[in-house]
Formats: structure tokens, sequence, C-alpha cells
């Protein structure tokens, strides 16, 4: 059993172990069962079934997000949108009015942009990066600051701890998606954010083999948004639970890697001289370099770049490498390219994806657990 004081990597591999193991198993078996009987007098909420989340399998999954993310409570979802739509319409509501910072993830912008309109709630876009611009935003009916630990795909950071502190002083609830950063590089709410969101389908579960989502935070709120969630079906399967506890294991050494890996082919890329320009926060050329030291114990395995001869150029080196899979996702043990504007950010028009800053010829690295000299070479074959 972990406890409070040991350190990531052991609570990543004891927290949320049952004690005593289940028939001695040292791995937590798959209870593939979705009814399971009544235990005196539980409420609706409590009753042990799949679709409200709180199976053997999902109990503990919940319990090591919570000690890893330092938090009171987790719940955990059948993907990254589940937890990011049930979260928001928990806590917005028909009239509700929502901050967030305008560079985000198609589908998250998708979501905000079209679907949440229809359900009578508004929002206002922010510059994350600028607190002096967020009052003036404000609204009587202002419920919720949203914001990305690093944003897709131009891994900007916004002032994060200024984020965290606004929400607190206008009666906010302070959410961030954390996928890119995990636990291991940023730890959220030692900053002061009220809920963490993950896409577990990326680095949480680490192998390319599910879809998942995660909220982490204070334990009412992760009550109200699990009462929604019950009710809108947004469930794990037990196997997939079983997959993302096996792959949290190895979170630490995982990201750790891909992070060190990415800086050094950010660096390597930079001195390219068919490469225009190169995002990533480890850079100290990076406009939010300064941020990304203060906040975050590594930069990540998420860098984007562009090539001086644009799209062309762009999609001649993705057909050109020999180890880089075209592939939308990330985390993963494999490396994937993609140009964001035919992937992730397909879903937007191209003013919003010139608002963004995305233009058609970015490429976006997600580098895996490949040799970094391998991929290097890899690079250097496609830009030749």
């Amino acid at each position: 059993m972990s406890e409070p004081d040991d350190r990531l990597e052991t609570r990543l591999i004891h927290a949320g172990e049952p004690q005593p193991r289940f028939g001695g198993a040292v791995a937590m078996p798959v209870f593939q069962s979705s009814t399971f009987a009544i235990d005196g007098d539980a409420g609706y909420h409590d009753l042990r079934y799949i679709r409200l989340n709180n199976t053997p399998n999902h109990l503990a999954l919940a319990e090591k997000l919570a000690a890893i993310e330092g938090a009171d409570a987790a719940l955990v979802t059948s993907s990254g949108m589940a937890a990011v739509s049930t979260t928001l319409l928990s806590l917005l509501g028909a009239g509700g009015h929502l901050l967030a910072q305008r560079e985000l993830y198609g589908g998250t912008h998708g979501f905000i942009t079209r679907d949440l309109p229809r359900l009578g709630i508004t929002h206002t876009f922010i510059d994350a990066g600028d607190p002096s611009t967020w009052a003036a935003a404000l609204q009587p009916s202002t419920r919720v600051l949203y914001v990305e630990a690093i944003s897709n795909p131009l891994v900007r950071i916004g002032d994060l701890a200024a984020a965290a502190t606004f929400a607190r002083q206008h009666g906010l609830v302070s959410i961030i998606d954390a996928t890119f950063a995990t636990p291991v590089n940023l730890r959220p709410l030692t900053l002061g954010f009220d809920l963490v969101l993950h896409s577990a389908t990326k680095y949480l579960n680490g192998h390319t083999d599910i879809v998942a989502g995660a909220v982490v935070g204070r334990a009412a709120l992760i009550e109200t948004i699990k009462h929604l969630l019950d009710h809108l079906g947004g469930s794990l399967d037990p196997h997939a639970c079983f997959l993302l506890h096996r792959g949290l294991k190895t979170l630490a050494l995982r990201v750790r890697h891909q992070s060190a890996s990415a800086l050094a082919l950010a660096r390597w890329l930079e001195r390219h001289p068919a490469v225009a320009a190169v995002h990533y926060p480890g850079l100290e050329t990076h406009p939010d370099h300064t941020r990304a030291r203060a906040w975050f114990s590594g930069f990540g395995g998420v860098l984007s770049f562009e090539l001086r001869g644009g799209v062309e150029a762009a999609d001649r080196l993705i057909a050109r490498t020999r180890l880089m899979t075209h592939a939308p996702s990330l985390g993963g043990p494999e490396t994937l390219l993609t140009r964001p504007a035919t992937a992730s950010h397909a879903g937007l028009t191209p003013d919003e994806r010139q608002r963004t800053g995305v233009t058609e010829g970015l490429l976006r690295l997600c580098v895996g657990l490949e040799a970094t000299e391998d991929l290097i070479a890899d690079l250097e074959r496609g830009l030749e």
C-alpha cells in the first residue's frame, strides 16, 4: 500500500492496489462483470454496476490516479472527450458562461463552440498568457475557467499560476487539461487548480491500445461530475481499466525518456537549414520557456515545427520517414508525425485554425520510445 510521502514512482506502482490482494494476484485482476450483489442499503449512485464507474477495477484505478496527482478523488471515463464534456456540462448548466484559453485541442474547441451554445451555454476565449485581459471577459454568469497545461499543437504555456489564482478570486472552478504534461512533469493541484483532466488514451496508458479519460480533484466536484457521468453512460470498460492500471506503472520511466528525446530532437531541428521554426518549451528560444522551467519537471514529448517548403515539404517529409508513423494521437511507444490541419484540428475552419496559429504546413511530432539517435537519423533522411 502506498503512503502519502512516497515518491511518484512508488505511488504509480503501489497506490490503489487492493489489500489484501484478490486471491493473492500481484496484478490487478479484471472484473468482467456488469453487475454486483447489493451489500446493505445503497443509494442509486452507489450500486455496484459498470455504468456507475464503481467496480473494483474502477475504484482501484481512481485511487491510484488521485494518489499520483495529490488529489482527494478521481474518476475514469470512456474517453478524454467524455471527461471534458461531462465536466463542463456538470459545472455550467443552461445560462452558464465559460472562460477558455484560445488555443485548445480541436475536439474541445468544437464542443465549446458548436455543442454548448445549443444548450444555452456561452463562452469567451482568452489569451492564457495575458492575465491583465481576463477580468474584462468576466460575466455575471461566468462559472468556469478552462486552460490547457501545454497547448496543442503549438505547445504554448499560459500563466497557469495566475489562472488558478484568478479563478479563486472570482469564485470560478478552475480546470486544466494536463494531458501533455502528465503528473510526471506537472502537478496542477499544487498551483491551486480545482480539477485536472487527462485524455488517459495518451501518456497515462502509454500503449496505443485503449481510449480513456480521467478527472481528478476535489471530492465534492468529482461527486457532482460522477452523478452526471452515471446518467450519460460514459463509463470505462473493466478491461480498459485493467490496461490503464497496468500502463500507469511505467509512466515515469516513459515520460522522462520521451521528454529527454523530444528536447534532443527539437535542438537538432532548430539547427537544420530546411526548418523555418521549432515550437518546444524546452528550447531557450520558446516564448514560454521561463514559465516551463518554473513549473515543469520536464518539457514533454510533443513538439511542432514548420519547414521552409510549406505544405509540400511537410507532406514530403511524412512520406519519406521510416520510423515515424503518420497517425493522430500521442503518448504511446511509437513516434507519430502529423499535420494538425488535417488531423487534430481538421474540424476547425481555416479561419479558426489561422486565429489559433495552426498553419497548413505545421507538423506535430509526438515522440515515442525509440532510440533518439534513430529518430534523428529518420528525420535527416526525410529532410534530404
